[in-house]
């Protein structure tokens, strides 16, 4: 898959098959779509491409309003985004910055400057509930009138649902929100994890005797906050057993900065720079701000003892190994 941050300098010399949308955790309707997209792209001889926006203009609306705390939470980073993307087989990802510019189109100009000078546009498909340009104004019939005027093909497709339950990516989040990662599971297609390259941190939980595995967080407002049962993917041959902490961290660190950490419960090895897939599984309690380091270390200790029971735990161990098998490395 080829990325494209921005439009390009010149349009497109081959036509595309385009789908429009923000694709956060990119889960089964979404997939749909995008099948949708490459069949039609492939029956009409162009190229399959997918048009997403970073930040999330929700997000880029409420960081101008100095209202950060009204930024929706996401379920995926950019990165996982592309990679499930990339993964579904599309050729082309355009990847426009969200800004005053952009924001500002009318409904006319986006599909001019956008769809038709920018990316040539002859078949194009969104959801029944997409909006776009300036304020929201654009409707899936100013694209269908846009259509006839230009000769571009659009379809308009139905929610995906399951068992007259819709899937969507504020069914994923809900789901998230209250623990529910079977239901999430179910949505998404596979297991909620977080991926990323293991960085180097302050070494803050090594100095706790919980010596830990940092993924970066930056530009990724992540919907879990707390401390976790999850396992480590790409480690070893199969997943490895932890404890996971994603959020703030009161009792040590004062600024807001969000963090994901995990301390494997049974390893041992240097692991900086390996990409690995972090695998949520059940909450086990809020972070909060406790007294002092004896406390927080009392705290830690029985959340591995906690881990440890649950995977010592015949059943959750059939519960694991029934899981979806859909592998979380590609």
């Amino acid at each position: 898959m080829n990325i494209f941050r921005g439009l390009p300098a010149d349009a497109f010399a081959h036509p595309c098959a385009l789908a429009i949308g923000n694709f956060d955790g990119v889960h089964r309707g979404h997939r749909a779509l995008l099948d949708h997209v490459r069949q039609a792209a492939k029956q009409r001889g162009l190229m399959s491409a997918v048009l997403t926006f970073t930040p999330h203009p929700r997000q880029y609306f409420a960081l101008k309003a100095g209202k950060p705390d009204e930024a929706p939470t996401t379920i995926s980073s950019l990165r996982s985004k592309l990679k499930a993307l990339s993964a579904a087989c599309i050729d082309r990802t355009i990847l426009l910055r969200f800004d005053d510019a952009l924001a500002g189109l009318t409904p006319e100009a986006f599909i001019e400057t956008i769809l038709l000078k920018g990316l040539n546009v002859k078949w194009l498909v969104v959801g029944e509930a997409f909006r776009f340009a300036r304020n929201r104004e654009g409707t899936t019939e100013d694209l269908i009138r846009a259509g006839k005027k230009y000769g571009f093909e659009v379809e308009v497709m139905p929610t995906v649902t399951d068992k007259n339950s819709r899937i969507s990516s504020s069914a994923v989040r809900d789901a998230l929100k209250h623990n529910d990662f079977t239901l999430a599971e179910k949505l998404l297609g596979m297991p909620y994890h977080i991926s990323g390259h293991v960085v180097h941190g302050d070494k803050r939980g090594h100095s706790l005797g919980f010596p830990t595995a940092n993924l970066p967080m930056r530009r990724f407002n992540p919907i879990l906050s707390g401390v976790y049962i999850t396992r480590v993917h790409g480690l070893a041959e199969h997943p490895l057993p932890a404890v996971s902490m994603i959020g703030t961290r009161p009792t040590v660190d004062e600024t807001p900065r969000i963090v994901l950490e995990t301390h494997l419960l049974d390893y041992g090895e240097n692991c900086y720079g390996r990409l690995i897939h972090v695998e949520f599984l059940k909450k086990l309690r809020d972070n909060r701000k406790f007294p002092g380091l004896p406390a927080l270390i009392k705290a830690i200790g029985t959340d591995v003892n906690t881990a440890r029971a649950f995977f010592d735990d015949p059943g959750n161990m059939a519960m694991l190994s029934q899981k979806s098998r859909e592998s979380l490395i590609k």
